[in-house]
C-alpha cells in the first residue's frame, strides 16, 4: 500500500489535479493514521479539526487498502457529496479501478409496483399529489438509479413520496411482480459487488439491528468501517435498536388494506367496517394523548383511564383486523403483506405495553394528528461493542467533535469502546487571529425573565456592527420565536426564520443577499457550510444542555444515578460540550474566513464546568466589551 500521506504533499497527485490546493500536515497525519488502522485492522478514533480535509484523508487509503470498506456519513447530502463529487475525483486522480456503489435506505428509492398501485387508486387528499405523481411517473422511465433525489421538481419531503417509495412493512419482496425491475434491489446488488459502498448512519445502524436480529442483511461484510460525524452514531443506533409504532404506519396500513380487498376480497364486506374501526381507534387514541405538539415520557400518562382505554381499543382492533385478514391472506400477496403487517404491528404495540425493562425508556411523540410509541435502549454501548466482535474489522470513527475537554472517554463510554488508537488533530485555521470569542459582560442568568430581552439588546449590537451576516442560534423553538418578533422592528437587515421555508432555501437565501441573519434551532447547528463574507458572526443564545424534560434525557440521568454515576460530569456536560462546538463549527469553514462568536450565557465564565467549555473550542481571542467586536469587524470587513 503506497503511504496515504505522501500522495497528500506538495508534490503528490492531488496538487497537480486540484485548484488552489495547500498540504496540511494535520491532513496526512490523518491519513497516516487511517491507514494504520486499515492495515492492522484494529480501532481508530480521530477527531480532525474543520478544514483538515478529513474526506479525503481517509478515502485516499481506502481505496488503496485493497479492501472492501464500507464508508458511513451522517446525513444523505454529505452521503451523495462523498460519492459524487469526492470519491471520483481521487479515484481519477489515482488512476484506480476501485468499484464503488452508492446504496441507500429503501424510502430513496422509488417502487414501480406502489407508483402503479397509487396511480391505480386515484383517489388523492390534494391535487397536487396528481400532477406530483404524474411527474414521478415521466422521471419513472428515464431514470437509472430510482434515487428520488434526482427528481428536483419533487423534494424528497414531499408526502407523496410515501405513495411511491416502500416500506419494511409493505415491501412484498421477491413475490412483487416488478421485481426484477426494482430500483432497490439493484442498488444492493451494486453494493455486494462494490469494493468501496457509501451510506450513512441510519442505513449502517438497520444493518446492524437485522444482523443482531438473525434475520439476514443489508450491507456485504467488509473488512473496514470508516464512519464519519461519528459524534451522531450513538443517538443513531439507539433508534435503531429500540422499538417504534406510529400512527403514519397505521394509517399506510389502512389504506393498502383498502386497496387490496377492493382488488381481491370484495365480497367481505367485513373487512371495510373494520378498517374504518380501526381507523376511528387510531384517532381516538391520539386524542386521548392530548392536544398540540408534545415529547414525554410513558410514564406521565400511563394508568390515566381515557390513554388506557383507548390503548386497549386500538390494540383490539389492531388483532381484529389481522384476524379478519388471516383467511385472506392467501387470495394474493398484497393480502399476505397486509396480514402480516397487522400482526406484526400488534406484536409491537404489545412490547410496548409489557416492557418493564429499565435499560429502556418508554416515551411517545405527538404532533397536530400524528403520534409516535417508542422503546428507546438508554445504553447502546454494549450492543455496538458486541457488533464488533462478531464482525472483525478495522473500525474508523472520524469527526470534527468528539473530544470534551480534550479527552475521548465520553465517546468511548457511549460507543462500547475499550482500548483502542486516538488521534486528536487540530484545525489548521488560524482561530487565534481570525477568529473572536465575546462574552458579554453583565447578563442575567439564562433561567430568569430577563435573560432573553438582554441576549437579544446585546446581539442586536453584535448584528449591527457585523452589518448582518450572521447565524443566531437557539437551544429552543421558543427563544427563536420571541427572537424573530422582537428583531423584526429593530433589525435592518434581511430576516430569515427557521420554519418560514426550507433549510435548503434558507441557506440559498442568505448566500445569496450577503447581509441577511438566520434564526434557526437544532437543525441549523451542524451540518451547515457557508464560507466567505456573507457569514461573519455566529450567536448563540445558551449552553446547549439537553432539556431535562426530553424523556430520553431524564431517562438517562436517572439511570446513570441509579447505577451509582455522575449523570452531569460523564453525560449532560459532555454532551452539551459536543453540541456548542457543532454551533462554533459554522463560523469559520475556509482559511481566509473571519468572523466573531458570540455566547450570551454567563454560566460560560460564572461556573466552573464553563471551562470545560472553553477548553474544548478552538484558541481564540476572548472579550466581554462590544468595543473590540466592533473593531475587530471592521477591521476584517472586505478580507
Amino acid at each position: 500500500m503506497a503511504e496515504a500521506s505522501r500522495l497528500l504533499e506538495a508534490g503528490g497527485p492531488l496538487a497537480g489535479a486540484i485548484e488552489g490546493f495547500q498540504p496540511r500536515v494535520e491532513q496526512q497525519e490523518l491519513a497516516a493514521a487511517v491507514e494504520r488502522a486499515l492495515r492492522q485492522r484494529h480501532t481508530l478514533v480521530a477527531e480532525a479539526g474543520t478544514g483538515t480535509g478529513k474526506t479525503f484523508a481517509y478515502l485516499l487509503p481506502a481505496l488503496a487498502s485493497g479492501c472492501r470498506v464500507v464508508v458511513s456519513t451522517g446525513t444523505k447530502t454529505l452521503q451523495d457529496q462523498l460519492y459524487h463529487r469526492d470519491l471520483p475525483l481521487i479515484r481519477n486522480v489515482l488512476d484506480m479501478p476501485v468499484r464503488t456503489a452508492l446504496l441507500k435506505g429503501r424510502s430513496n428509492y422509488l417502487c414501480l409496483y406502489r407508483l402503479d398501485q397509487a396511480q391505480a387508486d386515484g383517489r388523492f387528499d390534494r391535487a397536487q399529489t396528481g400532477a406530483e405523481l404524474q411527474s414521478i411517473r415521466q422521471w419513472a422511465v428515464r431514470t437509472r438509479t430510482g434515487d428520488i433525489a434526482e427528481l428536483a421538481e419533487v423534494p424528497a419531503a414531499r408526502p407523496v413520496w410515501s405513495r411511491a417509495t416502500s416500506t419494511v412493512e409493505n415491501c412484498l419482496g421477491q413475490d412483487c411482480p416488478q421485481y426484477a425491475e426494482c430500483f432497490l434491489m439493484g442498488a444492493r446488488r451494486r453494493a455486494q459487488e462494490a469494493d468501496l459502498v457509501v451510506v450513512n448512519h441510519h442505513l449502517l445502524m438497520a444493518d446492524m439491528a437485522l444482523k443482531e436480529s438473525g434475520f439476514g442483511e443489508v450491507l456485504p461484510a467488509a473488512q473496514a468501517y470508516i464512519l464519519d460525524e461519528a459524534h451522531q452514531v450513538a443517538e443513531v443506533a439507539a433508534r435503531f435498536l429500540g422499538v417504534g409504532l406510529s400512527s403514519r404506519q397505521l394509517q399506510d396500513l389502512l389504506r393498502d388494506v383498502t386497496a387490496e380487498y377492493l382488488r381481491e376480497a370484495g365480497d367481505v364486506p367485513e373487512v371495510p367496517a373494520q378498517v374504518d374501526r380501526l381507523r376511528r381507534a387510531v384517532q381516538d387514541f391520539r386524542l386521548a394523548l392530548g392536544e398540540g405538539g408534545r415529547r414525554q415520557a410513558w410514564a406521565d400518562i400511563a394508568g390515566r383511564e381515557a390513554v388506557e382505554q383507548a390503548l386497549d381499543q386500538l390494540e383490539a382492533d389492531i388483532d381484529a383486523l389481522a384476524a379478519l385478514l388471516e383467511p385472506l391472506a392467501v387470495r394474493g400477496k398484497g393480502l399476505e403483506n397486509t396480514h402480516r403487517r397487522a400482526r406484526d404491528l400488534a406484536c409491537l404495540l404489545r412490547q410496548f405495553r409489557a416492557d418493564e425493562d429499565d435499560s429502556c425508556v418508554r416515551w411517545f411523540e405527538t404532533n397536530a394528528h400524528t403520534f409516535q410509541l417508542r422503546l428507546t435502549p438508554l445504553d447502546v454501548g454494549p450492543a455496538l461493542r458486541r457488533h464488533m466482535e462478531r464482525h472483525p474489522a478495522a473500525w474508523v470513527f472520524t469527526s470534527a467533535t468528539l473530544s470534551v475537554n480534550r479527552t475521548f472517554d465520553h465517546f468511548r463510554r457511549r460507543m462500547g469502546l475499550g482500548d483502542v488508537e486516538e488521534v486528536r488533530l487540530d484545525s489548521p485555521f488560524d482561530y487565534a487571529n481570525n477568529a473572536l470569542l465575546y462574552v458579554p459582560a453583565g447578563m442575567p442568568a439564562p433561567d430568569t425573565p430577563a435573560y432573553d430581552e438582554a441576549f437579544l439588546n446585546a446581539a442586536l449590537e453584535v448584528l449591527r456592527a457585523s452589518r448582518g451576516r450572521a447565524f443566531v442560534l437557539f437551544t429552543s423553538h421558543r427563544a427563536l420565536r420571541l427572537a424573530a418578533a422582537w428583531l423584526r422592528g429593530r433589525l435592518q437587515y434581511p430576516l430569515l426564520v427557521q420554519g418560514e421555508a426550507s433549510q435548503h432555501v434558507l441557506l440559498a437565501s442568505f448566500r445569496e443577499r450577503g447581509n441577511a441573519v438566520l434564526l434557526g434551532t437544532a437543525s441549523f447547528w451542524e451540518g451547515v457550510d457557508v464560507k466567505g463574507s456573507a457569514l461573519s458572526a455566529v450567536l448563540i443564545d445558551r449552553l446547549p444542555f439537553a432539556s431535562p424534560a426530553d424523556p430520553v434525557t431524564r431517562a438517562r440521568v436517572d439511570h446513570l444515578r441509579n447505577h451509582g454515576d455522575n449523570p452531569f460530569r460523564n453525560y449532560q456536560l459532555p454532551h452539551a460540550v459536543i453540541t456548542l462546538r457543532q454551533g462554533v463549527g459554522r463560523l469559520i469553514r475556509d482559511r481566509n474566513d473571519t468572523g466573531v462568536l458570540m455566547i450570551g450565557d454567563p454560566r460560560l465564565t460564572t461556573r466552573n464546568y464553563g471551562k470545560q467549555f472553553l477548553n474544548s473550542l478552538p484558541a481564540m481571542t476572548r472579550t466581554r466589551e462590544i468595543g473590540v467586536v466592533r473593531a475587530f469587524l471592521a477591521e476584517n470587513r472586505g478580507r
